[in-house]
């Protein structure tokens, strides 16, 4: 454990950024296994409606850090591809 002032805050500030990095990571991973149920399902509207929501997530996640530009760019071509196949 650190000693010094400044690293024990340091120490406390990254485990809250890890804490919330993780929570949000979880959020946007159950937001795209509810799009990809809804595509199983062939549930049309249900999965439009969940392409937005997954689609927000990915961008959000992609503007705060958590996940790669281009990451978050496959993963939103991935889950259109997969609209399309469903509506189509």
């Amino acid at each position: 454990m650190a000693n010094i002032k400044s690293a024990i805050k340091r120490v406390n500030t990254s485990e809250k950024r890890r804490a919330q990095n993780a929570a949000f990571k979880s959020d946007l991973r159950t937001a795209i296994k509810t799009f990809n149920t809804k595509a199983e399902q062939k549930d049309v509207d249900g999965a439009k409606q969940a392409f937005l929501l997954a689609t927000k997530k990915i961008d959000k996640a992609a503007n705060k850090g958590i996940i790669h530009k281009n990451a978050a760019n496959r993963q939103k071509s991935r889950l259109q591809v997969t609209l399309n196949e469903v509506t189509a």
